[in-house]
């Protein structure tokens, strides 16, 4: 069966859309291991899944590298809401995600496509310093450790996080981060993400680095967050929910023979 799919990307963080509407692949674990991998299929960080929806607009899966699900992806969803506003159903979409109802909204089109994303309400909690630094866990339907230091570099981030991918306190393994201020007020962010390793972004990492570093007062709203793979802007008030606001990368469009879990 030969199935349509997009390559995109959100600041390098890079998807293939696959629209379970049309062309449903059943397997999907079997099917992003192969997709995502940069030697013998498209090479991807994830799979973004849109679905029909009983309780929203659509549905949006995000699948790792490694098969596993992942609650939500702030640059997925991004992907996704270009994705669906370029296929003519509609430029403010809301998903249903393992992390909750999350909305979206595209704000510009031109020079670059650009989306705000309602990231859902975090929740903070201060962790015991470790031995790379202060660190805040920050819940947004999925689970992130936040590391400041004063150099992003500074932090052996591999090991860290794959040592917090054992402990007791998380169970389901957690997305670590390194972040340091700049001398410009803005973010300097790492991202180690569960089910893929290092990346050049991560939507819901760089929500939690600012939302930890605004409620340590180190930083105001908005805040800048500059990652391996460009800029992305957080807004929060505090109190209610974050914004995520950033570019989405159509890469191209084609076709690829699935002889795996594919039917109807």
């Amino acid at each position: 069966m030969r199935v349509p799919v997009t390559k995109m990307h959100g600041t390098r963080n890079d998807f293939v859309i696959l629209d379970q509407r049309t062309a449903r692949v059943r397997d999907l674990t079997s099917f992003a291991r192969w997709a995502c991998d940069r030697h013998a299929g498209i090479g991807a960080d994830g799979v973004i899944a849109i679905e029909s929806s009983a309780i929203a607009d659509l549905r949006m899966r995000t699948i790792n590298a490694d098969g596993s699900e992942a609650e939500m992806c702030g640059n997925g969803i991004r992907c996704a809401a270009r994705w669906v506003d370029e296929a003519g159903e509609g430029d403010r979409i809301a998903f249903e995600t393992e992390a909750g109802l999350i909305e979206t909204q595209i704000m510009a089109r031109e020079p670059e496509y650009s989306v705000r994303v309602g990231m859902g309400e975090p929740r903070i909690s201060a962790m015991r310093s470790m031995a790379a630094g202060e660190a805040s866990f920050v819940e947004l339907g999925n689970p992130h450790v936040v590391l400041f230091s004063e150099r992003v570099d500074d932090v052996d981030l591999v090991t860290v996080a794959q040592q917090l991918q054992g402990s007791p306190l998380f169970p389901d393994g957690v997305n670590v981060h390194v972040a340091a201020l700049e001398g410009d007020g803005s973010l300097r962010v790492r991202h180690w993400e569960r089910g893929v390793g290092l990346t050049m972004a991560c939507g819901t990492g760089a929500v939690a680095c600012a939302v930890a570093a605004l409620e340590r007062k180190l930083l105001v709203s908005p805040v800048e967050v500059r990652v391996p793979g460009g800029q992305l802007a957080v807004e929060w008030d505090g109190r209610a929910r974050a914004y995520l606001s950033g570019p989405a990368v159509r890469v191209f469009d084609t076709e690829v023979q699935v002889d795996f879990g594919a039917g109807g």
